[in-house]
């Protein structure tokens, strides 16, 4: 018994946990900066939203300047909005909707200056939110949650620079050259 139990604290003190690496920026990036996006929806405004939203992430972070010139900057976050997408999921009574599905999807990447590169690319990053009609307590108005979807997409692509390369996964292909 007593070889049984010596021979399985070896073997548990000899497994360790593998842990994957996180791929964080290049040590050479201290200035950050959001390039406008491009919308290809037909909501007004969204590229302007989501790109402040993101400088807002970064500053409160406060580990790295953040410039409005691409320029001066050493790393850069730039993508396109693909889709926004309301639909009423929920009706009531007299068929007026009472729950929505907001989905906001978009392709971002983030480009090394120094060595003109894409540290990493994700394509169709997708944000999904779910609320109530303005009418139901609780509820929020189309704006209110166009903010918050925004909010929260600024924050995954926050995690997903800062934090490490591989934190978000989008709904397809994910690469870091």
């Amino acid at each position: 018994m007593k070889n049984f139990l010596l021979i399985f604290l070896l073997f548990f003190l000899g497994c360790q946990t593998y842990y994957s690496s996180v791929q964080v920026l290049p040590p050479h990036i201290k200035v950050l900066s959001v390039k406008p996006f491009e919308n290809k929806t037909n909501i007004y405004g969204l590229e302007e939203m989501l790109r402040l939203e993101i400088n807002n992430e970064l500053l409160k972070d406060g580990r790295f300047s953040i410039s409005g010139d691409i320029e001066s900057s050493d790393g850069y976050i730039y993508g396109e909005i693909l889709y926004y997408i309301l639909q009423p999921i929920s009706y009531g009574e007299n068929f007026e909707p009472q729950q929505y599905k907001l989905r906001l999807i978009a392709n971002i990447y983030f480009v090394d200056r120094k060595d003109n590169i894409t540290l990493w690319q994700e394509p169709n990053l997708e944000e999904v939110l779910f609320f109530s009609a303005p009418t139901l307590p609780g509820g929020l108005t189309e704006e209110e949650a166009k903010k918050n979807i925004v909010s929260n997409l600024a924050r995954k692509i926050y995690i997903r620079t800062i934090e490490g390369f591989g934190s978000v996964s989008g709904r397809s292909y994910k690469k870091v050259p």
